[in-house]
């Protein structure tokens, strides 16, 4: 104990108590619950201090779940903003709407986006599913009249030449009007089988040499020959498949040839390229085409000439060829010029 303590204590003590032995276990007991009460006031202290250090620890995570809760808040309403794509301005939260009620006008509208999202899904493979069909359809009866055709082909023939002492001018007339029409029904059915055939079937993406290619098509072909061609020295070698790449040039210089009106058709093809595409062009001194049918003349069975020899197919299948091969196909036209046709084919 303190000895200050004892000598107060002594002094206010009887003098026949100051000098009592038994005194010292009244005072012992005295020490004793003073140390007691000390230890307890520094644990008490200690604990005060440790609960003021975890208030404190607890209060910064506080400040700062309370600022990270903003930023959630502030791109929540970021995002709200974003969805006025979906017509949402009218149904966004008041002002000063608590996070937990924003959370849950977000998790809506994401529950309505998701199910927008599978509804264009299923439509769009129903889409896929139709377009299919549709091509499977067409490959079908394309086959399936091939051979009534020729069979008619062939018939009037015979007639023409069995009975060619008996049929008048007219009769003749007649026979040859059919056979036409069969010529022009046959070449509309090639012209279906063929656009119905080029997305059907995945081909293998090989190496095909364009050089090789386009001046093997203009050998080949009669009609490709009575044009002047400038081709540069070297075109270049690409990822396709041969059979495509080889409807896309021949329907491209077969345009380009057949609607020629000058003296010396001239056809030339160039190319470039950067870091995704190849991109060519095919250009024609022709008769040229009016702005106005550059949407129509991509379209199937669409003619700028009535031509019974001519489907109408040929640059739809250059266009789905080139959409094939995730490229995009335009033209420049001025009547009377000529013709200029861009493509380009994704490496």
């Amino acid at each position: 104990m303190n000895s200050l303590l004892k000598r107060q204590i002594r002094k206010f003590l009887p003098k026949e108590l100051q000098s009592n032995k038994e005194l010292d276990q009244f005072l012992g007991a005295i020490d004793k619950s003073y140390s007691t009460s000390e230890e307890q006031f520094l644990m008490l202290q200690r604990a005060t201090k440790f609960s003021s250090d975890e208030l404190y620890s607890a209060n910064e995570q506080l400040r700062e779940e309370s600022n990270s809760q903003k930023k959630v808040i502030s791109k929540l309403e970021s995002v709200i903003d974003k969805l006025q794509f979906y017509d949402l301005k009218s149904n966004r939260p008041k002002e000063g709407i608590d996070s937990l009620k924003l959370v849950d006008f977000i998790d809506n509208q994401t529950k309505e986006i998701i199910k927008i999202n599978q509804q264009k899904d299923k439509l769009l493979k129903n889409l896929e599913r139709q377009n299919q069909e549709l091509n499977d359809y067409a490959h079908m009866v394309s086959h399936d009249l091939k051979s009534p055709l020729q069979s008619i082909e062939a018939l009037t023939a015979w007639v023409l030449e069995d009975y060619s002492g008996v049929l008048d001018a007219a009769g003749k007339e007649n026979l040859q009007f059919i056979r036409e029409n069969v010529e022009k029904m046959d070449t509309l059915v090639k012209g279906i089988l063929e656009y119905s055939t080029i997305g059907r079937i995945e081909k293998e993406i090989y190496n095909v040499n364009l050089n090789d290619l386009v001046n093997n098509l203009i050998k080949k072909n009669e009609k490709l020959n009575s044009a002047t061609y400038i081709i540069p020295e070297r075109l270049p070698t690409i990822k396709g498949d041969k059979f495509r790449l080889e409807q896309l040039f021949l329907h491209l210089l077969d345009n380009a040839v057949k609607f020629n009106d000058k003296k010396e058709p001239t056809v030339e093809i160039g190319f470039t390229e950067d870091s995704d595409f190849w991109k060519f062009y095919i250009e024609d001194n022709g008769t040229g085409i009016d702005n106005k049918y550059f949407d129509k003349i991509f379209v199937a069975f669409q003619k700028l000439e009535d031509d019974y020899k001519s489907t109408g197919i040929g640059l739809s299948i250059v266009k789905k060829i080139v959409e094939v091969y995730n490229g995009e196909i335009y033209l420049k036209s001025e009547q009377n010029v000529g013709s200029t046709f861009y493509f380009s084919i994704k490496k």
